[in-house]
């Protein structure tokens, strides 16, 4: 397994990290045994990041991620990033994000009972509180980190002013935010700004939640799916967008690489100090994943995935009105996208 350092200040991890999320959440239900089996294959392959977030189905993923630790004789070569600070109700509808100091550590605590460890590796404010400045919140993991409870500070879904405030509190890891071939918008102003600053990059949504994994039909979505209210999977956007997979399709079948395996290699091709993190819910998905170490992207190649698949190419927006919103990343002057 390939390893990456998590910015300048962050733990080293694998090349690829495992995204926990949907074994919990937003894609509809999901096989509890098969979700412990994947982990531990994850874990078994070398993958050694683990992230989650406190309200991934309202605590169980955090549950769920510390049965498997408990269970696994890779444990400790385990680095599980955690976000916190959304607030949700029993519907599982969304309110918003609470960044305030005394909420931190109250976060925290319940997540180091659920997860069965005695620190966190790297602890984030899941959104931006726009009530409260981002010192506050960033001062406040500090302090946990000076109490040993966290190791690192992360960011998540930020923009480049916001990442220069909350590193002028404390060393950040690494900021955690969405990139992929059809979601590029980090490129224009939030990456460099990592980059000048020697903070990483983990990216989710490399597949952008399965659109481009060369796997995906519209009559995949199932109920409690988050893809059927996604604009970029409505009537009109989908077909669009399904085009750009069959022209992404092609470059793979060149390479003898599947489709999720080229652009996921292409993540990876972005810079050593970008971590994609991979949402396999099942093993054979998470062994498809792995095959895109193995992909060797060119000058050539990349330049015919640019044709394949040009920047702002997708149609449609990465998340509903409601919650993009909510993205300090996308606010005027960071890109977009």
């Amino acid at each position: 397994m390939e390893h990456r350092q998590l910015g300048s200040t962050g733990p080293r991890v694998s090349a690829l990290g495992l995204g926990c999320m949907g074994m919990s959440d937003f894609y509809g239900p999901a096989d509890c045994a098969e979700s412990l089996a994947t982990i531990h294959a994850a874990l078994d392959a070398g993958i050694t990041l683990l992230d989650t977030g406190d309200f991934y189905g309202m605590g169980h993923n955090e549950m769920l991620l510390g049965e498997a630790l408990r269970a696994s004789r890779h444990r400790d070569r385990a680095v599980v990033s955690v976000k916190f600070g959304a607030l949700r109700d029993p519907a599982g509808g969304w309110a918003s994000y609470d960044g305030r100091p005394e909420a931190v550590k109250n976060f925290v605590a319940y997540s180091l009972q659920r997860l069965g460890v005695e620190h966190i590796d790297v602890y984030r404010l899941a959104r931006l509180d726009p009530r409260v400045p981002i010192e506050d919140t960033v001062g406040a993991i500090a302090d946990l980190v000076k109490a040993g409870h966290v190791r690192h500070v992360g960011l998540s879904e930020v923009g480049a002013e916001t990442i220069r405030r909350a590193a002028a509190v404390h060393p950040i890891s690494d900021l955690q935010i969405e990139y992929s071939l059809i979601s590029r918008g980090i490129e224009d102003a939030i990456l460099p700004a990592c980059r000048e600053l020697g903070i990483g990059v983990t990216a989710y949504g490399v597949l952008s939640r399965g659109l481009i994994s060369g796997h995906w039909s519209p009559e995949r979505a199932r109920p409690g799916d988050f893809r059927t209210f996604s604009p970029r999977f409505q009537a009109g956007n989908v077909e669009r967008n399904l085009a750009l997979v069959d022209a992404l399709r092609g470059v793979a079948e060149a390479k003898g690489a599947s489709v999720a395996q080229v652009a996921i290699a292409w993540v990876l091709a972005q810079g050593r100090d970008v971590v994609p993190l991979v949402g396999a819910r099942r093993r054979e998905r998470l062994d498809e994943a792995l095959g895109a170490l193995a992909v060797t992207l060119g000058p050539d190649d990349l330049a015919a995935l640019e044709r394949a698949v040009p920047k702002g190419a997708a149609a449609g927006e990465r998340y509903p009105a409601s919650q993009f919103a909510h993205l300090d990343s996308e606010a005027a002057g960071n890109g977009g996208g």
